[in-house]
């Protein structure tokens, strides 16, 4: 089969397509003939070896969807012959197939196509920690989510949205607040213009925000703790660098800045996210977006659109 492999940390040039062996499901494992794979920030930051270094050599990738080829022994989750998606693999997901825990392979509706499916597993499951299990917020509140228009920012505006919160939405572009409006914020702003924090307070009608929900809190981080409410949050998904902050603008807001990462989600949190987004995408409140369709070859231009910022909605390697 082919498969995307890494033998040396760097650039995205160094993701070769490569024939590698077929698989073989072990007990309690799966194996997905794959459909479509997501392309996550993450996996950048493992190729370049500057954050979670897999060994070498190795395949990226934890999300994709598709249908299930076999299944090892004692399985009795999923079958032959299931459309699924996945959250995590045992061999990577830029590949034509890929081995699963049992637990990583979830059934995939039939009114979601399998390039959607590719968007669910880190976005989905990220925003829903993020918003619902780091920052606890509840309908009501008003919720800014900075960056509104790559995978995780649009699936934070669809929960939020659906569970009755008031969403203020950024975009660097007309193009990304247009998407973002359209996916469930209540207002866009873009924020990189001067008067970005006198619009968000002025939609709040001065009070601030609840909770933010941060993809580059090395240059937002600061401005984010004067925007809040009183006991406000700010999750730190994102970040690419240092940052310096005045404390006194937390201590003035009784404000919490918490980390998050989806690698340190327990068992029962996972559960209750792929639970969440199985309701969310039965009953229609979940729609993930497909940014854009790309050859499995293409992975290394993959990398470089989503480094630079330029992806709206999903970005999506079709094998």
């Amino acid at each position: 089969m082919k498969a995307i492999v890494v033998r040396e940390y760097g650039e995205p040039e160094v993701m070769k397509l490569e024939d590698v062996p077929g698989l073989k499901p072990d007990i309690g494992q799966v194996k997905v003939k794959i459909k479509a794979v997501g392309v996550n920030p993450v996996e950048a930051y493992m190729r370049s070896g500057s954050f979670y270094k897999p060994p070498l050599p190795f395949t990226p990738g934890s999300d994709a969807a598709g249908v299930v080829d076999s299944v090892g022994e004692g399985v009795t989750q999923v079958k032959a012959g299931d459309r699924v998606y996945t959250a995590g693999t045992l061999t990577g997901a830029y590949a034509e197939e890929a081995l699963c825990k049992e637990s990583q392979v979830h059934l995939l509706p039939e009114n979601v196509s399998f390039a959607q499916g590719a968007c669910l597993g880190v976005p989905y499951a990220t925003a829903y920690r993020g918003l619902f299990q780091r920052a606890r917020a509840v309908p009501a509140e008003t919720v800014l989510i900075h960056g509104a228009t790559g995978g995780v920012g649009i699936a934070a505006v669809q929960w939020a949205r659906a569970a009755g919160m008031k969403v203020i939405g950024t975009g660097g572009s007309e193009k990304g607040r247009d998407l973002a409006l359209r996916e469930g914020a209540h207002h866009v702003t873009d924020h990189r213009a001067k008067d970005h924090a006198d619009r968000v307070l002025k939609l709040t009608d001065g009070r601030g925000v609840d909770v933010i929900i941060e993809f580059l809190s090395n240059v937002n981080l600061g401005a984010d703790l004067k925007l809040l409410a009183l006991g406000g949050r700010v999750v730190v998904i994102g970040c690419r660098g240092t940052v310096e902050i005045d404390p006194r603008d937390a201590m003035g807001k009784d404000a919490v800045i918490s980390g998050m990462s989806l690698f340190n989600a327990s068992v029962s949190e996972l559960a209750s996210i792929h639970a969440a987004i199985k309701a969310g995408l039965e009953n229609g409140t979940l729609r993930p977006v497909v940014g854009e369709e790309m050859k499995l070859a293409n992975a290394k231009q993959a990398h470089h659109l989503i480094m630079e910022k330029r992806a709206f909605g999903k970005i999506v390697l079709i094998p």
